[in-house]
């Protein structure tokens, strides 16, 4: 049904909600975006989202994979852009996200930073990553990097998501995939398994508490301040 050919069924285990959830758990399946960051015709990092995607689904995730074709450079469209909305709509709707992007010139590609900078820290008083899980991933085309999964942790950082402690790096990804596109058996493809195991039982820990997670003393500053001002100016 999940056509995991290379998984040995005996190891694979399903993550067991009831030792990570919240008194808050919304007690739906979680819901992943997977984006990545090539508009090849074979590209190996969607190859790779795919692969995640299925795993996702083995663990009983909900999914969607953002196609990158067509989406305007940041600046360069209105955000009424369809593409854009699409992301932005998408974004809003998951609960934790992989991002999977190939290595050009020892960083993460344009295309997958462009998607990123697209999606906002805050629309009116909704951030839509904040609080949300997030797995980094990356396929370079030579050697064994870290350059795009280490600065894919920077931006999570910086859009305020839980960005999980595992990660993947495929190095040489184009000896990794068969004749039908699938990634072949091998400790790269286990490390994926790995890494998608652990986002479902973060996506479990964080989404019935992330309004607790992410409450600052600084917000609650602000929020008060703002408040203050409204009250007065009705005084006024």
């Amino acid at each position: 049904m999940h056509d995991l050919p290379n998984i040995d069924p005996e190891r694979l285990q399903p993550v067991d909600p009831s030792l990570y959830t919240a008194a808050g758990d919304p007690h739906h399946a979680p819901r992943i975006l997977l984006l990545y960051g090539s508009l090849r015709q074979r590209s190996f990092s969607r190859l790779v989202a795919l692969e995640a995607e299925r795993l996702l689904h083995w663990h009983g995730c909900e999914s969607r994979v953002f196609n990158p074709s067509g989406l305007p450079l940041p600046d360069d469209a209105d955000t009424r852009d369809p593409k854009v909305q699409e992301l932005r709509e998408l974004a809003m709707w998951a609960e934790g996200m992989v991002w999977v992007s190939p290595e050009r010139h020892g960083a993460m590609t344009g295309i997958m930073k462009a998607q990123i900078d697209w999606i906002p820290l805050s629309v009116g008083a909704v951030r839509p990553t904040q609080g949300k899980t997030l797995a980094v991933m990356q396929v370079s085309g030579g050697s064994q990097s870290f350059n795009a999964v280490n600065q894919l942790r920077v931006l999570g950082r910086w859009m305020r998501m839980v960005t999980i402690p595992n990660q993947s790096s495929v190095p040489k990804a184009f000896l990794e995939f068969d004749e039908h596109d699938r990634m072949k058996p091998s400790s790269a493809y286990d490390r994926i398994v790995d890494v998608t195991e652990e986002l479902v039982k973060f996506t479990y820990m964080v989404r019935g508490r992330a309004a607790a997670l992410v409450d600052r003393y600084s917000e609650r500053v602000e929020s008060a301040q703002a408040l203050s001002q409204r009250v007065n100016q009705r005084a006024l």
